[in-house]
């Protein structure tokens, strides 16, 4: 690891630590040559290709799982944390099953499953884009699929006035 005080090449690690929330390994370092300290972080290179709908192949980014998942979660019970921490789960799950390519619609699936045990709202808001509904019907039976029966005629009571 070069110095970037100095650029001297060799140092010496004086510390580690894993920082979870950032799917990485803290190391702390002291150059050999000024003897300055600086830190850096270790993470694993998932090589995982997402085999997008129309074809294209994408690697897969954690940080972008995590921008959606954001965006589902957004004004709910799930905080930004709790987000990171499904988007890093998701990746160790990946990871641990050494594929080496997954179908966008199986990565979807995985997403949604950890967003259904969660909140109902993020769940929903998430398969409204991932699934693509075609009208208000596919949603209401989306929603009825998950719902209680009573908050369901409510919702319908409110489709039917609209």
């Amino acid at each position: 690891m070069r110095c970037p005080f100095c650029h001297h090449e060799e140092s010496k690690v004086t510390d580690s630590r894993n920082a979870v929330e950032q799917n990485a390994i803290r190391r702390r370092r002291e150059c050999l040559q000024c003897q300055k300290r600086f830190t850096t972080f270790e993470t694993v290179d998932l090589v995982i290709q997402v085999h997008k709908r129309d074809g294209r192949y994408e690697d897969f980014q954690q940080d972008k799982l995590t921008r959606g998942l954001d965006a589902a979660c957004r004004h709910t019970r799930i905080s930004h944390d709790q987000v990171r921490s499904i988007a890093y789960q998701i990746a160790i799950d990946l990871m641990e099953r050494q594929v080496k390519e997954i179908e966008t619609t199986e990565l979807g699936e995985i997403v949604i499953r950890h967003l259904k045990e969660r909140d109902t709202i993020a769940y929903i808001r998430f398969a409204c884009v991932y699934r693509r509904f075609k009208d208000m019907d596919e949603l209401m039976g989306e929603i009825q699929s998950i719902a209680p029966t009573e908050e369901v005629k409510t919702v319908s009571t409110l489709k039917e006035s609209v």
